[in-house]
């Protein structure tokens, strides 16, 4: 396994199972250099969204970094006002015209609307059918989210993005999504760095001779998670990255299984305002 390692889609698109994210890196200068050092470092999966107001800057980076596009994969997602049929596929072509790229290689529903997001669903198959997205999928969608979209889907979707770290598992969800062959990606997988203050992964990190950090985001790509850890520092970026010299014997594996405490740092998809 190695930082261009991929899964399978249910599609037959390999997704690279590490990435970098965008959410909250400054368009510009800020974001650039984040994706410049990313890419520069072996990264080829770079996540991003209309709401974070960074495309120009991610498509511009991707652009000038010289990699082959086939190369590469470029996730971006349709923002909650914009759902809807017709005005989804109106955000899917500014997202692109931002983005200064011919395609997209992953295009998620950003959050679950409820029956909007059936009908944003079938614009996102609209697009899927023209080539302009390799891959289609959903962002916080729990269980009965999934219950709720499948029956209308044409196409299942191929991926879910949704909150995941040590405390918030989801073991109901991870089943469903394996069942239905929706691959599992996680969100603020280090949980916004607090990971290094839990005293299991600081005591792996001294047996591994890695950061918690890099404990967490191993033991996130051993279990077949897509991960995307976010940063705009080039040591932290880099050192991310750093995780594919060593591997997690199953006994700590199980260890960190067990710190689940189905607590949240983001928002909740059942209660959210926006």
């Amino acid at each position: 396994m190695d930082i261009r390692s991929t899964i399978e889609l249910n599609n037959g698109v390999h997704m690279p199972l590490f990435g970098l994210g965008v959410f909250l890196s400054k368009e510009g200068t800020e974001v650039e250099y984040a994706v410049k050092t990313a890419l520069d470092n072996g990264y080829i999966h770079i996540d991003t969204a209309a709401v974070y107001g960074n495309e120009r800057g991610v498509g511009k980076a991707v652009r000038a970094s010289g990699i082959p596009r086939k190369q590469l994969f470029v996730t971006t997602k349709v923002w909650n006002s914009d759902q809807g049929y017709q005005s989804t596929l109106k955000a899917f072509d500014r997202s692109m015209d931002r983005l200064g790229l011919d395609y997209a290689d992953l295009y998620l529903i950003h959050w679950p609307k409820g029956e909007l997001s059936t009908e944003t669903w079938k614009a996102l198959e609209e697009i899927y059918s023209t080539g302009k997205t390799k891959a289609i999928g959903v962002s916080n969608f729990l269980v009965h989210h999934l219950q709720d979209l499948l029956p209308h889907c044409k196409i299942v979707p191929m991926v879910n993005q949704v909150e995941f770290h040590p405390y918030l598992q989801q073991p109901e969800l991870q089943k469903f999504c394996a069942e239905k062959g929706i691959r599992f990606e996680a969100w603020s997988p280090i949980m916004k760095g607090k990971v290094n203050e839990i005293p299991v992964l600081q005591a792996l990190s001294i047996k591994y001779g890695k950061t918690p950090v890099q404990i967490t985001l191993r033991w996130e790509i051993q279990k077949q998670i897509v991960t995307i850890p976010k940063s705009v520092k080039a040591e932290r970026i880099i050192g991310n990255a750093s995780i594919f010299d060593f591997e997690i014997t199953p006994e700590d594996m199980a260890a960190i299984d067990r710190l689940d405490k189905h607590q949240r740092i983001g928002a909740d998809p059942d209660n959210f305002n926006f």
